[in-house]
């Protein structure tokens, strides 16, 4: 599994991707996780609003900073 933390590095954004490690750790998932701070990158991800979280080259989250819990749900469902 690929996730991508897309933002500028603003306060939600590190929660997001804070929030995204702890989920991975809990579930105990083999992904690689890559942070992009590159606005042209958003946009060829197709992500305009940040932060925002891609699993597999998908928009799951887009626009706030998801909570452990509901990452975890996203990160198992896939």
């Amino acid at each position: 599994m690929k996730i991508v933390v897309a933002g500028p590095g603003c306060s939600h954004c590190q929660a997001t991707e804070k929030n995204v490690f702890n989920a991975v750790a809990e579930l105990n998932l083999d992904a690689e996780i890559i942070k992009v701070t590159d606005v042209l990158e958003f946009v060829k991800l197709g992500v305009f609003l940040t932060p925002a979280v891609l699993v597999d080259g998908n928009v799951v989250v887009a626009g706030r900073v998801p909570t452990v819990g509901e990452l975890k749900k996203l990160f198992s469902g896939i």
